[in-house]
């Protein structure tokens, strides 16, 4: 019988940075390199590469390079909403689907993050509820500090890559 608790989560984090920046910073292939990914390429329907400053629109595919991982290690999905503005949402990992919300409270902007559809797994190694709720909240940690003027926290040597595992 399968335990909804474990299919979905959602974590936020507030920023001292405009709702538009962090927007970009989502919805960029560049805004994503920035704090999320070494790579980020976004395709159009007609399968043309966006430019680094050019904003993701529905129906783009995307395949997403990791630091610390070979261009082997990679994230294709979908993006299934981008309203320019406080909203996207896409396929990630195992058909789960991910939503990023954006709005602005006590002069802070508010991302709110939501991951569903997260399959049951039996082995605790794979669990990607827990997996991806840890890795949300490191690149959440890691878009503040980027964003407010402090390091970049990621690792960036391939040759570390088993220290992480």
């Amino acid at each position: 019988m399968e335990d909804i608790r474990w299919s979905k989560f959602k974590i936020c984090g507030d920023y001292h940075v405009n709702l538009r920046t962090l927007y970009m910073a989502w919805a960029t292939p560049g805004g994503l390199e920035k704090w999320f990914l070494r790579k980020a390429n976004f395709y159009t329907i007609p399968m043309r590469l966006r430019a680094a400053d050019e904003q993701i629109s529905k129906d783009d595919t995307y395949a997403w390079y990791w630091h610390g991982y070979d261009n082997s290690v990679q994230q294709k999905g979908t993006i299934l909403e981008a309203n320019g503005q406080d909203f996207l949402k896409f396929t990630f990992t195992d058909d789960s689907i991910v939503s990023v919300s954006f709005s602005t409270r006590n002069d802070l902007t508010i991302i709110e993050l939501v991951q569903e559809n997260i399959p049951q797994e039996s082995d605790p190694e794979k669990n990607l509820f827990v997996q991806c709720q840890v890795g949300w909240t490191f690149y959440l940690a890691n878009l503040k500090s980027i964003m407010e003027g402090g390091k970049d926290l990621r690792n960036k040597r391939v040759e570390l890559k088993s220290c992480f595992k």
